[in-house]
């Protein structure tokens, strides 16, 4: 794989802009500071390898790094926004858990014909109308307590940056090329389709015959005009030898497999320019005010913005996290992402990112959100009314990769009291508020002991006691092949949730409190200790999806704070705890997961 990533591109024939912008192209950055051109790439990098932050960073590895798609301003937050979200943030807490550096990127996408008529029918300036709108998605990140190292904002004067030199770079190699181009364009999904890709339809709410993609529902328009164009199609062999030696690239199987039946089938050059004319919000051609950069152009390369492209030192250009491990997306921006994207990457010698999980769509009643229907969940309602870590248990425990998800109160309720309040909480309490014995005591006598059946009550309950530790003890080994392997949270969490369940059920058949009342002491200190570790252990491996409850849960269990990581989600590997850090309390009302309100 790494061969072929920094295998040489195609020689191809210079356009008629190579000598402009090798002759006269300039970045913004260098124009504000005097400069009179961009120079080559060799020196501009040498121009940065004698900082020392850099030379440090240099020897360093390789930093996790995760990305949300960046969310169109155009209109406000949903459900689905949460749910990427919440599912790359959890990525980044499972690897800072397992004690890796790591990188969490999210942002706006501020450019292009959506946002412009949007600012238009507001009769506001499109720059104050994104300010506006991305301070809402920044409001949703903290709200749902994401680790967001970064925002990119598309506006951001190192991301205009980013995006001026990369196409700078594209010129110079003979990538960018100025034609003629006609065809179907969708305003709504910032793409060209072929005539094979369009059908007619009609409007079921006011009768009206109109062309919609196929691929998406959304109406079309046809356009004729001169733009910029890149040679895609001549890395339609290097694409598909990638896809080959990589099949597990794109999460899940079956989009991979649309992605490589799209480049064999349906890939054209790329229209990357939209006339200024028409579309005058987004980034300017360098040295061709009169076009305006594609939109997606412009967006993707929001990854490497903040990963310090273009200021890469030889030696450092992973310093940043650079190539992604995982972009997280959804599965309406497959195209872009699995094919655009590797093929601009390519046609720079850059590296690609690792993997790309491409999750469904939420569902209202088994139906696509849509604001005209009026099933669109508000995100923030939704964390205000059921609380941030219900909300993230519940959109990876529900949440679909493969398929598409059905939203809806009652499913979380349901979640809430059986997998929360009942499964997690109901465990907590029972080993750590109970009266009938010394929690403390129990986990420094059977720390370290061998199971031996001491008579035929424990030998009865012997296969159920070594089913949990068993179970307990595969934990975070399968956790990790769910996350690292799959990617899938999902999995990973009804992994835990399910060791949660079964160390209930432990307590349930066995009643250790009636085994203390009938002097059967250390077969019920047996039972508390092991259903106590799958707790603890399951505490450490929730940290990711629930931050807050979860720290609390490891607080009433007296966890230190330096026995939660990774490396102590162990059967045995923590005898300290057993004393709480917080006030217990009585009652359903003082539990970590309190019965929910009668009017929700």
């Amino acid at each position: 794989m790494q061969g072929f990533l920094t295998a040489s591109a195609a020689k191809l024939p210079r356009s008629p802009l190579y000598t402009a912008i090798r002759a006269g192209w300039v970045c913004s950055s260098c124009k504000r500071h005097g400069a009179s051109r961009l120079p080559a790439l060799s020196s501009y990098q040498r121009s940065f390898s004698s900082s020392p932050a850099r030379t440090t960073a240099a020897a360093a590895p390789k930093p996790y790094y995760v990305t949300t798609p960046i969310f169109y301003v155009n209109a406000a937050p949903h459900v689905g926004h949460l749910y990427s979200m919440v599912m790359a943030d959890v990525f980044k807490r499972w690897e800072v858990l397992k004690g890796r550096q790591a990188y969490l990127c999210t942002g706006t996408d501020e450019h292009g014909m959506k946002v412009q008529r949007a600012a238009e029918l507001q009769e506001v300036p499109p720059k104050i109308f994104c300010d506006s709108n991305a301070e809402t998605f920044m409001d949703l990140a903290q709200k749902v307590n994401m680790s967001n190292d970064y925002f990119v904002r598309t506006t951001d004067p190192d991301h205009r940056e980013a995006v001026e030199f990369f196409w700078g770079r594209l010129r110079e190699r003979g990538y960018i090329y100025e034609s003629k181009h006609e065809g179907w364009y969708c305003v709504s999904d910032e793409a060209f389709y072929p005539e094979n890709m369009v059908e007619k339809r009609v409007d079921s709410m006011t009768g009206k015959p109109f062309i919609a993609s196929i691929e998406t529902g959304n109406e079309v328009e046809w356009t004729e005009e001169r733009n910029y164009h890149f040679r895609m199609t001549d890395l339609k062999d290097r694409l598909l030898q990638f896809y080959k030696e990589n099949p597990q690239w794109v999460v899940p199987a079956t989009r991979m497999a649309d992605v490589v039946s799209w480049v064999q089938n349906n890939l054209e050059d790329l229209s990357v320019s939209r006339p200024a004319s028409r579309l005058s919000w987004g980034i300017p051609v360098p040295d061709d005010p009169s076009q305006t950069i594609y939109v997606w152009v412009d967006a993707l390369i929001n990854y490497i913005t903040k990963a310090g492209y273009p200021m890469w030192t030889p030696g450092s250009e992973n310093a940043l996290g650079w190539p992604a491990d995982v972009h997280i997306i959804g599965k309406d921006i497959v195209r872009f992402h699995c094919v655009y994207w590797p093929a601009l990457l390519l046609a720079l010698d850059l590296p690609l990112p690792k993997r790309i999980l491409s999750h469904g769509h939420w569902l209202m009643n088994s139906r696509k959100m849509s604001k005209s229907i009026g099933n669109v969940v508000n995100p923030f309602f939704a964390i205000d009314r059921w609380g941030v870590d219900t909300m993230r248990y519940f959109m990876i425990y529900n949440g679909g990769v493969s398929q598409d998800s059905d939203y809806d109160n009652s499913f979380i309720v349901d979640r809430y009291k059986k997998g929360l309040q009942g499964g997690l909480g109901g465990l907590l309490n029972r080993v750590t508020r109970s009266k009938a014995w010394n929690f403390r005591s129990i986990i420094e006598q059977a720390h370290g002991q061998v199971l031996k059946p001491a008579d035929w009550k424990l030998q009865h309950m012997q296969a159920e006691i070594t089913e949990l530790r068993r179970a307990t003890e595969c934990l975070s080994q399968n956790t990790a092949d769910f996350f690292e392997n799959e990617l899938n949270p999902g999995r990973a969490l009804k992994e835990i949730m399910e060791v949660v369940f079964q160390a209930n059920r432990l307590l349930q058949h066995t009643e250790p409190w009636n085994l203390v009342k009938q002097g059967e002491v250390e077969a019920a200190h047996q039972i508390i200790y092991h259903a106590a570790e799958s707790c603890r252990i399951a505490g450490i491996l929730l940290q990711p999806f629930m931050p807050e409850k979860s720290g609390r849960l490891l607080d009433r269990l007296g966890v230190d704070q330096g026995q939660r990581t990774f490396d102590h989600a162990r059967f045995g590997s923590d005898s300290t705890y057993g004393v709480s850090t917080v006030p217990l309390g009585e009652g359903a009302q003082s539990s970590l997961f309190p019965p929910i309100p009668a009017e929700n």
